[in-house]
């Protein structure tokens, strides 16, 4: 069913593309051309065809030299390659086109946090959540609240997680991460707070817990005094996440 989807998009592709080479065709017959062959160069990509992918994307660039989107796919598609130098070329010829790109700017600090460019990676994370019709905001702003953690930036980490939950109410990591860092303060009430909100996704079955969420549970558990629900977290976290960098914090702080 794939192979017959993609062979429909290349055919529409070859149709558009025949009806813009007899003569003067109207501009818009080569808007829908440069963007179909874009969102071919997706399919396949999606697919595991990374080679015919980078031909749909070239392709589409030949028709718009200034289309952002296929350069975003010439430059996702390199990143699953593994050549990072030819993925990071395409991303700022991405950004260069299309510097307001939300959508751009977010794929890039994706691809600068992964290399643990944490500096680089805020910066386009930022640039991603200034646009507030991007569909992704609160994701961007997770991102960034993230990146500003590995950046010790606390406080500019906090305000990045608030933001997202702004823009889309009770988005768990953000919850989770929130209330560490009010744990981290010692202020224990919004602590409590913020991962109350995050237990009222798990006992709705909306989440599941992970390893951060429990070892930030173990330690408000402990410091309300709530002995077997600290033991109960504590369990699940041997269980499940026993190579978890947060379960050797618990071993350590159980010494």
């Amino acid at each position: 069913m794939r192979g017959i989807k993609l062979v429909l998009a290349l055919f529409m592709v070859l149709v558009v593309v025949g009806c813009t080479t007899k003569g003067s065709q109207p501009e818009s017959n080569k808007t829908v051309a440069y963007e179909a062959y874009s969102q071919l160069g997706f399919q396949y990509l999606q697919s595991g065809d990374t080679v015919t992918a980078k031909q749909s994307f070239q392709r589409s660039i030949e028709l718009n030299s200034g289309y952002a989107e296929a350069y975003n796919g010439l430059a996702l598609t390199f990143q699953l390659e593994g050549d990072d130098d030819l993925a990071e070329k395409y991303f700022r010829k991405a950004t260069s086109v299309a510097p307001d790109s939300a959508m751009v700017h977010n794929n890039f600090g994706a691809f600068l946090f992964s290399n643990e460019r944490y500096a680089e990676a805020c910066e386009e994370l930022a640039r991603a959540t200034e646009d507030p019709f991007y569909n992704l905001r609160s994701q961007a702003f997770e991102n960034l609240g993230r990146c500003y953690r590995l950046l010790e930036r606390n406080e500019a980490s906090k305000h990045a997680f608030k933001r997202a939950l702004q823009v889309t109410a009770n988005r768990p990591v953000s919850l989770v991460e929130l209330s560490d860092l009010y744990l981290l303060e010692g202020n224990y009430l919004e602590a409590e707070n913020y991962f109350d909100r995050f237990l009222a996704l798990v006992e709705n079955r909306r989440v599941d817990h992970y390893a951060k969420s429990l070892w930030v549970g173990i330690r408000l558990a402990r410091h309300n005094r709530e002995a077997t629900r600290a033991a109960t977290f504590a369990l699940i976290l041997k269980n499940l996440y026993p190579d978890s960098k947060e379960y050797r914090e618990y071993e350590e702080s159980a010494r």
